[in-house]
């Protein structure tokens, strides 16, 4: 079974798709739940006070905790900086850590920093939109290069991922965080519940008004390609 993103539909009436494989993602969740021996490895070595041991677990997962943090935030710099205390925070926390998978245990830590950021923003002034697309060459985007591709395809994909992440950007924080896991990192239902310490359900149904949300606010916003605008032709 493939879970099908609801984000909006092309003029011949397909859908325009986020990456989620729910296959896919359950497969590499089992996998992921034992922890590889030398992860492990990594993990006690770093509970007993190996700095390089825990660096190496920075370097694993520096990319996945950036990414995170910068969808939610929507700025390259807040994003860096909350990155980096997610780390601080995970080593000086290190010893609590009590098994199963150490990368939900940490994207947990990156979440809530992320609200804990999200929190402080609004007590000053709001960061626009408009700020979010001029830090997006700064940022990760959903850019994925084909040499295959011709130089017209590639400009349309990369103004549709584009008009994604700036919709991303719009959702309510507690669906945003499910479609950045789900969508855009791929990680099944179970880590993401336990990744935002709720339930299956919860998540499932976060992502469901996500995804209906996005759609609306791509085609509401004319944010879409023409070429995909429903109706166009």
């Amino acid at each position: 079974m493939h879970t099908e993103p609801t984000a909006a539909r092309t003029s011949e009436g397909q859908p325009v798709r986020l990456c989620y494989n729910e296959d896919r993602a359950q497969a590499l969740w089992e996998h992921r739940r034992a922890m590889t021996n030398e992860e492990q490895r990594l993990v006690e070595a770093g509970q007993r006070g190996d700095v390089e041991a825990f660096n190496q677990l920075v370097r694993l997962y520096e990319g996945r905790v950036y990414n995170l943090c910068y969808r939610m935030l929507g700025d390259a710099d807040a994003a860096a900086d909350v990155a980096q205390d997610t780390f601080i925070s995970a080593y000086r926390n290190l010893h609590r850590f009590r098994g199963g998978v150490f990368r939900s245990w940490l994207l947990r830590i990156a979440t809530n920093a992320c609200y804990d950021a999200l929190r402080a923003r609004k007590r000053r002034p709001a960061v626009s939109l408009q700020t979010v697309q001029e830090d997006e060459d700064d940022g990760p985007g959903f850019d994925l290069p084909d040499p295959g591709e011709s130089p017209d395809d590639a400009a349309l994909r990369r103004e549709l991922a584009a008009a994604i992440e700036q919709g991303i950007a719009q959702l309510p924080e507690d669906q945003r965080v499910v479609v950045i896991l789900s969508d855009v990192q791929g990680l099944a239902y179970e880590e993401i519940a336990e990744v935002t310490n709720t339930n299956l359900g919860t998540v499932k149904s976060r992502l469901s008004r996500a995804r209906a949300r996005l759609r609306d606010i791509l085609r509401a916003g004319e944010l879409l390609p023409s070429k995909f605008r429903h109706g166009d032709v």
